[in-house]
């Protein structure tokens, strides 16, 4: 499999990623830095030694540093929202289509950075920098594995706060991101009011829901359930790679919906000659994309980072009352991970608190991934929101 084949997969799938992100002349060329922590305190009290997040950025900060935006990214996203890493990229960043010299979120204006969370998906991808259950031990000098404390999205905020905090920058201008960056985005007005003038949040609630959680935990169980995840001891050994291609395949299929798969595949076979009606193994067109790309996107991933990435968002738990801050929550009618009636939920208890909160919907075939696929639709409102 070419590398561009797995570049683009492993951002979220062949079809997705490429809207919008194609590398153009004039790309922004990025340089992956690394931040490290001596030593990090969980939310429920565990210590993690030399914690490491790789980090990038572009633009230039001001005197008074306040025209810093944070990006925080999706489930089995990386600090790479935008630009590329060397002007042979084929492909940039997943929201390289709004931010950018001159776009919605001019980096003319703005010093726009991102950062890998704790536990990040892709800890075998070479522009990673993360700690998490892959990690050495340096207490055993052994990956943690199971070992590894749980995180949260607190944490990952509390991470990205430190790193902040190292930059000098007292207030961000916004934070903003998609999904599981939404539920970053939404914890940074919770826990540092008074660190962020503004957030964006997209296709994200404020918290965890009932419905979200029970689906983290059927994201997770066929990991669970390969023989090869042997409760999670399977570093220097067999890993299991065919629970982590079952789970990926679940994801990428719920991120897009029905609306994606009839438009991109219908009941095509997936090889010429080979009617699924025929025989049990022959399968449909959809069925072997599906599969490509969970191949290409386990690749780089770790099953056990998977796990601990659900756990995180089971437990993100931000009270939408509290939220003080402006904010500007885009949502897509057709999601089938943060269903609009919950989305609606969150604004409506933070427009009932007081807070200012504009919306739209992402409109697409995409569902949750009309965000990046739609999210030009909206550049207008998030440079006008940013703007204020």
């Amino acid at each position: 499999m070419s590398r561009h084949l797995v570049v683009v997969l492993t951002a979220i799938s062949l079809v997705l990623v490429s809207v919008g992100s194609r590398a153009q002349s004039g790309d922004v060329i990025l340089e992956k830095k690394t931040f490290e922590l001596p030593s990090y305190t969980t939310v429920a009290g565990e210590i993690i030694k030399s914690v490491k997040i790789g980090w990038e950025a572009a633009g230039t900060l001001n005197a008074d540093k306040s025209n810093a935006i944070l990006v925080t990214h999706y489930f089995s996203g990386t600090s790479h929202a935008f630009g590329k890493y060397a002007p042979d990229d084929k492909i940039a960043g997943y929201w390289d289509a709004i931010i950018g010299p001159g776009k919605a979120i001019d980096t003319n204006k703005y010093y726009v950075l991102s950062s890998d969370t704790l536990v990040n998906l892709n800890a075998k991808q070479s522009h990673v920098v993360t700690t998490g259950p892959a990690s050495i031990n340096p207490d055993t000098g052994k990956p943690y594995a199971m070992s590894f404390p749980v995180v949260s999205i607190k944490d990952f905020v509390r991470v990205q706060k430190a790193l902040i905090d190292s930059l000098g920058i007292k207030k961000l201008k916004s934070v903003m991101g998609l999904s599981m960056g939404g539920l970053q985005a939404y914890e940074w007005a919770q826990s540092y009011p008074d660190s962020v003038d503004r957030i964006v949040s997209v296709v994200a609630a404020a918290s965890a829901e009932p419905f979200l959680i029970a689906w983290m935990d059927v994201w997770a169980q066929p990991i669970r359930l390969d023989p090869k995840w042997n409760n999670g001891d399977y570093y220097g050994k067999e890993p299991p790679l065919d629970g982590l291609k079952a789970a990926l395949k679940i994801v990428t299929l719920q991120s897009n919906g029905w609306e994606w798969a009839q438009k991109t595949f219908g009941t095509a076979p997936a090889e010429e000659g080979k009617d699924p009606a025929k025989a049990l193994p022959n399968e449909f067109k959809i069925d072997a994309f599906l599969d490509q790309a969970a191949v290409a996107r386990a690749a780089l991933a770790d099953a056990n980072h998977f796990l601990y990435l659900c756990k995180a968002v089971q437990l993100a738990a931000v009270n939408p009352a509290k939220i003080k801050v402006p904010v500007l929550a885009l949502y897509a009618p057709n999601d089938l991970i943060f269903y609009e009636p919950i989305v609606r939920e969150t604004i409506q208890k933070i427009s009932d608190a007081g807070a200012s909160v504009e919306t739209a919907a992402l409109i697409g075939p995409n569902g949750h991934l009309n965000a990046l696929t739609q999210i030009r639709q909206e550049a207008e409102k998030i440079t006008t929101f940013l703007a204020r």
